[in-house]
């Protein structure tokens, strides 16, 4: 992957480009990792200047994750690529078994 990115950090910069600022929790969810798996993440992702964190408007508890500037430059860059690889991964199966199969992961996701 383009810029270092390890697939989780990957995931994790597309699925906060899509949904903006979310809880550690609900992103771990959101991209299927669990509590340790993301926590990890999101620490190494901080540690490059890629994501920030911000108390929540809502709980004075909980902490959002989002893109920095930096962050979501980078995540404009490579996910063209991460676009193409799954383009391709998904290429020797049919229109229909390529939407079954994201049904599926859907489904257990």
């Amino acid at each position: 992957m383009l810029e270092g990115l390890t697939a989780q950090q990957f995931a994790t910069l597309s699925k906060l480009l899509e949904a903006g600022p979310t809880s550690q929790n609900a992103l771990g969810r959101l991209t299927a990792m669990d509590n340790s798996t993301i926590n990890g993440v999101v620490k190494r992702l901080f540690q490059r200047g890629l994501v920030d964190k911000t108390q929540s408007p809502d709980d004075n508890r909980m902490h959002l994750v989002g893109l920095t500037v930096e962050g979501e430059r980078v995540t404009k860059r490579v996910l063209p690529l991460g676009q193409e690889i799954t383009r391709l991964t998904l290429a020797p199966l049919s229109d229909s078994e390529q939407a079954t199969l994201v049904r599926l992961l859907r489904k257990i996701s």
